[in-house]
């Protein structure tokens, strides 16, 4: 009788043990559990941790709670310019409701990405080149908005849409160059010619400036030919003032004479090479006239 109770007792024990391991289920935290039994929806969504189910009758599906990052296969399209771009994208999304997830939609994953793919080959038709090249935070508000629409009955919530990259054809990256290149051009005139004018301003005031007091263009030229001097591999070149020749006309004949002697003084200072001296004021040259 006792090795009955006994046998029995274990026979009890291992089917119990079979029944719980043939019923415990482990959802992770990351994870939610949906139940059908006999293939009707459960009510309660299960959460993290071990749970049990009635094996035969019950049928759980793990669905993930975490954000998903999908990248869109890059769409070809012409823009509302004429403009053949290639984009492509990447879209951030997570499943809040687990039931519907499952429930409304076959695959989701799969769905979401349909809609991103469509969507943007959407926004690319609707929208101009320097809207995709410039302004693109506004483009994917756009197309988060035409994919989180739909989503919402699948129980997924769109999180971020981002426009990657757009891919756009050899010539119309030639074109832009050009485009680019004529503008800094222009801007690079528009300087110069400011430029110029501003200078030409100054130097309207510097003359007038000298004309007040003329000994400030002979100070202006001395300063010129320092610096010039300044180079040694120049050769200069230094004219005869004006100013000093309107000096000898202001001077005496005598004055003017003596002057003369002494320009002949340096000269004869120079050497041998030096040019023959301009003879005296009121002096011959031998023969009368």
């Amino acid at each position: 009788m006792v090795e009955e109770l006994v046998a029995a007792g274990v026979a009890v024990v291992c089917a119990g043990a079979v029944y719980g391991m043939a019923a415990a289920r482990v959802v992770k935290q990351y994870e939610r559990g949906v139940v059908f039994r006999l293939g009707r929806l459960n009510s309660s969504v299960r959460g993290p941790g071990l749970t049990m189910i009635v094996p035969g009758v019950d049928r759980l599906r793990k669905v993930n709670m975490q954000i998903v990052t999908m990248p869109v296969p890059a769409q070809e399209g012409i823009t509302r310019d004429n403009v053949t771009v290639r984009v492509d994208a990447v879209v951030y999304f997570k499943v809040v409701d687990p039931a519907n997830a499952v429930i409304q939609v076959e695959d989701y994953r799969f769905a979401v990405s349909q809609m991103a793919q469509t969507s943007l080959r959407s926004i690319i038709g609707k929208s101009d080149l320097d809207d995709l090249l410039s302004n693109r935070e506004k483009l994917n508000q756009g197309l988060e908005l035409m994919i989180d629409s739909p989503a919402v009955g699948w129980g997924v919530q769109i999180d971020r849409v981002e426009i990657k990259d757009v891919s756009l054809p050899e010539t119309m990256k030639r074109s832009m160059a050009r485009q680019a290149e004529a503008d800094r051009e222009r801007r690079a005139r528009v300087i110069n010619a400011d430029a110029e004018l501003q200078a030409s301003k100054k130097l309207a005031e510097a003359a007038g400036v000298m004309s007040e007091q003329p000994a400030a263009l002979q100070l202006r030229l001395l300063q010129t030919v320092v610096a010039v001097a300044a180079e040694k591999n120049s050769t200069l070149v230094l004219p005869f003032p004006v100013e000093l020749l309107r000096f000898l006309e202001r001077t005496t004949p005598g004055e003017a004479g003596r002057a003369a002697q002494a320009v002949v003084h340096q000269l004869s200072e120079l050497g041998p090479e030096a040019p023959a001296a301009a003879p005296e004021p009121g002096s011959t040259n031998g023969s009368a006239p």
